[in-house]
């Protein structure tokens, strides 16, 4: 047994299928099939269920993913543990983002790790929030960029870098274009919001039904771009927060009754010291909350 073969393992399951993991690896999809199957002969035993669309764990798939995990995130530490006495600060971080992050100093930082720190090896990973969690939470992610609405989840320690309320955005003389509004006043125009998982859309849904109302969305995307365009041609009211109306030809009217506020956050799994992780993670921080 080989420490890829977990490797490879590992990636299927989260990607779900063998060429997402292959692309994520930068391997051959044939390269990992063979691995895989290498290890479960050696095992004895058949890992995954190849004959649905999409990869399932057998019983003893079950069983081995979470030591297979824990083994790597093992031999993870003992190569950020021995980092720490080298001269430069080296290794591995899976970084994790929002989708369709365009937030500046956000890629500015990461653009500069690796021309100040070419000991770290920087991978990304766009996904919507709440999958964001469950990787962080499962060690297949380092840190991750998410927004959210109340807490995160438990066993995750979670830096805010933006609260602010949502908000609606309508062309200038849109039937809604007036100095204030309440969800109620919606009703009857199409809505346009974030897809489901993100801290935009649950800051939505959870505003809606503290004061009884049907959280209904008409149109969803993942990027906040893509909503403001379709509501500069008149598709719908876009719900978004604060800082996402800057630059737009659209008048933002507060929500006066949205309780529940959006967040963006930095999360990382409880206890986690790599150096390499923690110093992304402190200029990340020093970026996005410059004050």
């Amino acid at each position: 047994m080989e420490i890829h073969q977990l490797r490879y393992f590992a990636a299927i399951m989260d990607e779900g299928t063998f060429t997402a993991a292959a692309q994520r690896l930068h391997v051959s999809q044939s390269g990992i099939s063979t691995q895989v199957a290498k290890l479960e002969a050696e095992l004895g035993q058949q890992l995954l269920d190849r004959s649905g669309r999409r990869i399932r764990l057998t019983p003893a798939g079950e069983a081995v993913l979470p030591l297979a995990k824990n083994a790597l995130a093992t031999l993870e530490a003992i190569q950020h543990t021995a980092a720490e006495f080298g001269n430069a600060v080296r290794g591995r971080i899976r970084l994790g983002m929002i989708m369709g992050c365009s937030i500046p100093p956000f890629l500015d930082t990461v653009a500069d790790l690796g021309r100040t720190h070419p000991g770290i090896e920087l991978s990304l990973h766009e996904d919507h929030s709440d999958e964001l969690q469950t990787r962080v939470l499962s060690s297949s992610l380092d840190l991750a960029l998410i927004g959210y609405a109340g807490d995160v989840a438990p066993g995750l320690e979670v830096s805010v870098v933006l609260d602010e309320p949502i908000t609606t955005l309508v062309p200038v003389g849109h039937p809604l274009d007036r100095a204030e509004l309440r969800l109620a006043d919606l009703r009857g125009h199409k809505i346009l919001c974030l897809s489901p998982g993100t801290g935009i859309r649950s800051a939505y849904e959870d505003s809606c039904r503290r004061i009884g109302l049907d959280p209904r969305v008409d149109i969803d995307a993942s990027s906040p771009a893509t909503l403001l365009h379709l509501a500069e041609r008149g598709a719908g009211v876009a719900v978004l927060s604060s800082s996402s109306t800057q630059g737009t030809g659209l008048r933002s009217i507060p929500l006066a009754d949205a309780a529940t506020h959006a967040r963006l956050g930095l999360i990382a799994r409880r206890g986690q010291h790599f150096p390499a992780v923690q110093l992304l993670r402190s200029k990340l921080l020093a970026a996005l909350r410059p004050d």
